[in-house]
């Protein structure tokens, strides 16, 4: 056996993996067959100079993956993908997902620095922030999986804990910022290990005396229903969807109750629904992710549009509301690429309206 096979069956320390992650500012690592391990750094893969994983490798890793985080691998053994998180003191927080994939273990971690994100490093603008002001009613905060959205909700935690005195609940499947009790009271409850799930923990948390509920996602009817039942006792709630306009926010939420309640529920969302948020993550010129935002903050004119079912009529609403903070994802997308923050070609991969980017660009 050559040295190159040889070093494929030594174990590898996912201890040190796991810091020299932290070191590199790594955002996802891939643990998956067939590859060494794989860093995801900015927008670019970089693999470790090491052989191929083999299936064998694989699970040998996951099991010290679990031994590390103290969890058992319950789910796992039942055939279930697994998803916790855990973390490394001094080193940092970890979110980890375990599946299977063409007969084999598989696992992709995500790397959270530990300490809470920094807005304006970000580039979260104040208008998104300003939002966590909001003493009662319903924000969403929207758009595809990894573009940024619990990190977008962390910061409003994040503002709300440093600005009053509230009880804030939130329910994550799983953790993955730790907030500090500052001048709120932060509980923080993970799926699956403090409530069986989010329902449970959200008709929990209305006995708790909250002021503040962050509900991880709205998944299905029954989420959704509570989410607007709870908002309507007279607290903020903030929750996510994996939506990509206002628009198409309010339409998902819509569509989850039959036809006969749909009317009810536009006067509902009309009168609670303070702001939607959506967001993606669009490369820089300089190889950085950016994040590009589109911003409703509730008017009267937009609840009237909700109530009377003129939702086509947001983007114009948005586009007017501009010194209420309110912004188009074109205008987001337009105003990136002048200052010379994204290319023309980005902008338009990016934007939804293609045809009228086209023109706005000139």
């Amino acid at each position: 056996m050559s040295d190159t096979e040889k070093k494929a069956y030594e174990p590898m320390d996912i201890r040190t993996v796991l810091e020299h992650a932290v070191r590199k500012d790594v955002k996802d690592i891939f643990v998956v067959a067939g590859l060494p391990i794989t860093f995801k750094i900015g927008n670019v893969q970089e693999r470790m100079d090491r052989p191929r994983m083999l299936p064998a490798d694989i699970s040998v890793c996951v099991d010290d993956i679990y031994e590390l985080s103290g969890r058992a691998k319950t789910n796992l053994e039942k055939g279930i993908d697994d998803d916790f998180s855990f973390a490394l003191a001094g080193t940092g927080r970890f979110r980890v997902n375990v599946f299977r994939q063409r007969g084999s273990l598989a696992a992709v971690i995500r790397v959270i620095r530990f300490g809470l994100p920094d807005p304006a490093e970000l580039s979260i603008p104040e208008s998104v922030l300003s939002l966590a002001d909001t003493k009662k009613g319903l924000v969403l905060i929207t758009g595809s999986a990894g573009s940024g959205k619990s990190t977008t909700l962390a910061c409003m935690i994040d503002r709300i804990n440093h600005t009053r005195e509230a009880h804030i609940i939130t329910m994550e499947d799983p953790i993955e910022y730790i907030h500090q009790h500052k001048r709120s009271i932060v509980t923080q409850r993970e799926i699956s290990i403090d409530t069986p799930g989010y329902m449970e923990s959200l008709r929990s948390a209305l006995r708790e005396s909250p002021d503040v509920i962050l509900l991880g996602e709205m998944r299905d009817y029954d989420t959704v229903s509570a989410a607007i039942t709870s908002a309507e006792t007279g607290v903020l709630l903030l929750s996510t969807l994996h939506t990509s306009s206002a628009a198409n926010t309010i339409n998902r939420i819509l569509d989850v109750f039959p036809a006969g309640q749909q009317q009810q529920v536009k006067i509902q969302l009309a009168q609670m629904l303070k702001g939607i948020v959506c967001q993606q993550l669009v490369p820089g010129v300089d190889g950085s992710l950016i994040p590009a935002f589109e911003i409703m903050k509730s008017t009267t004119a937009i609840q009237n549009m909700i109530r009377e079912s003129k939702l086509h009529q947001l983007e114009s609403a948005m586009q007017a509301g501009a010194a209420e903070g309110m912004i188009t994802m074109d205008g987001s997308l337009l105003k990136l690429y002048k200052e010379g923050r994204i290319s023309r070609d980005t902008a338009l991969i990016s934007c939804a309206n293609y045809e009228n980017m086209v023109k706005r660009l000139g």
